[in-house]
């Protein structure tokens, strides 16, 4: 019986999506039973996105393709969420990396009963494959970002036991899937989940849970560049809208965008979300 659904958006990144695809069926050959998989292909008819659907039609497991290009955005992911079947969902990015047992622990962590309608997420691995950084330090700002990377030592203990976290990076998150609180519909572009979806969940009673065993891989670099062109406009408007969303002062976020992005644009996203 399916029992988790792992679902990734992609955007010109064959090679990721194929590595983050490929190593999941490679590595657990012994749940592969209970794991259904959801790609959305964000831009399906470019040379890199008509290949995905040939290495699908390879694959034995179970897959939900949906191409969507109506706009582009990683906030796809949420769809996942509309699409799966299965009780539990896993979403990646799709160029992360499992380390070994992962997802059979998590599973083991679900069949007990113990996520409790929480967010969980997990360590992130740096490239030298010992550091981690376990959460978002909301108190700071950096690169035009809500959070900072930050350590938690319990963190290394990968058999201990699960801990609260103020945030973490969206490259891996999962929970029931009838406990998804889902990003806002205006959301376009790229950047402001993280803090955003985390305080959402706060204000609603749960948790952002650390799982110390679920650690992930996460490919920063691309020596060619970002497939897409992230606007700092973007991001902007989303923390505009997802602050008043969770009731934060939006002031904040015009204090750390002033000077970076045009005062006209500034007093547009204002004027849209009705903020004076």
């Amino acid at each position: 019986m399916k029992k988790i659904t792992i679902g990734t958006c992609v955007y010109d990144d064959f090679d990721g999506v194929y590595f983050t695809l490929q190593s999941i069926r490679l590595n657990n050959p012994d749940i592969l039973d209970r794991i259904e998989f959801i790609i959305i292909n964000n831009n399906p008819t470019s040379k890199q996105g008509s290949e995905i659907p040939k290495l699908l039609r390879q694959v034995k497991q179970p897959i939900t393709y949906l191409e969507f290009s109506k706009y582009n955005s990683p906030f796809l992911k949420g769809k996942i969420f509309d699409l799966a079947e299965t009780e539990y969902v896993l979403v990646l990015d799709c160029h992360v990396l499992l380390e070994p047992g992962v997802l059979k622990r998590l599973l083991n962590f679900y069949d007990c009963g113990k996520d409790e309608g929480n967010l969980l997420q997990g360590p992130l691995l740096s490239d030298d494959l010992t550091n981690i950084s376990t959460h978002f330090d909301l108190s700071k700002w950096g690169s035009n970002m809500w959070g900072a990377w930050a350590l938690d030592k319990r963190g290394y203990i990968s058999n201990g036991e699960p801990f609260e976290i103020p945030a973490q990076g969206m490259g891996l998150f999962s929970c029931r899937r009838d406990s998804w609180l889902g990003f806002n519909e205006k959301f376009r572009g790229f950047g402001g989940e993280e803090g955003y979806i985390h305080c959402k969940y706060r204000n609603a009673g749960k948790k952002t849970l650390c799982l110390p065993f679920l650690r992930w891989l996460h490919r920063f670099n691309r020596p060619m560049g970002p497939a897409f062109n992230p606007k700092l406009e973007d991001r902007f408007r989303n923390y505009m809208i997802g602050f008043q969303e969770i009731g934060k002062d939006t002031n904040e976020v015009v204090k750390r965008f002033h000077g970076k992005v045009p005062d006209k644009f500034i007093e547009s996203v204002k004027e849209e979300l009705g903020i004076t």
